[in-house]
């Protein structure tokens, strides 16, 4: 059985939907990490996160999935194997994210006065 919200989101506008799908503090690292190494077990995922727990990172996961932006494949061998990769419409994410990444990068320190340390999972400099 899945988890279902017990209210519909309140969302009116495209970008409310956009932030929705790939906001918060987890989902963008996900999917630059999977964007950086295509295609991943959970524990290489959780290696790659630092200072995520299990259940936040397995409840991120079900949302992307969910969402069509995380494919999960489950291959049926002895121990299962399971990995996740982007869907289509998780690489069309990227470039967004990458966007953000750069203007973030341009005025964070400007704001802060401090130099953000790049994640190398994007672009940054492109």
């Amino acid at each position: 059985m899945m988890y279902e919200n017990k209210l519909e989101k309140d969302i009116r506008c495209p970008l409310e939907y956009g932030l929705d799908i790939f906001g918060g503090k987890w989902k963008s690292r996900v999917i630059c990490v999977l964007a950086e190494k295509k295609v991943l077990r959970y524990s290489a995922i959780r290696k790659e996160m630092i200072n995520i727990t299990d259940s936040v990172l397995a409840s991120t996961l079900k949302e992307l999935i969910n969402d069509g932006i995380v494919k999960r494949e489950q291959y049926n061998e002895i121990p299962p194997r399971v990995e996740y990769s982007l869907t289509d419409k998780g690489k069309s994410v990227v470039p967004i994210l990458q966007t953000i990444c750069q203007w973030s990068g341009a005025f964070y320190k400007e704001d802060n006065g401090n130099k953000l340390f790049q994640c190398q999972k994007c672009d940054f400099n492109k």
